[in-house]
């Protein structure tokens, strides 16, 4: 499912009149993630999953085409965890 699909489910799903309102929802939802990350790091949805911003550490990794060793640099990561309920419902 991509973009689109997802917000013509949205408008089903939600009894949304238009598309323009479904992708409306969409939009605030995903920028209510960026916020909540941004500024707590962790966004918890009982029955649905955690949002978490992890620390990477500094690091090197190798190009597997070239053989050639890059140094990685510390940085914050997003992370999904679905909760167990959520699971359950898919199984």
């Amino acid at each position: 499912m991509n973009k689109t699909e997802f917000i013509k489910e949205i408008q089903k799903e939600g009894d949304f009149s238009s598309l323009k309102d479904a992708e409306k929802a969409y939009n605030a939802f995903v920028g209510a993630i960026y916020k909540g990350l941004k500024n707590s790091g962790k966004i918890i949805l009982a029955g649905f999953g955690t949002f978490e911003l992890k620390n990477k550490p500094a690091g090197t990794v190798k190009n597997p085409k070239t053989g050639a060793v890059i140094k990685t640099e510390a940085k914050r990561v997003p992370k999904f965890k679905f909760s167990s309920s959520f699971k359950t419902l898919l199984s």
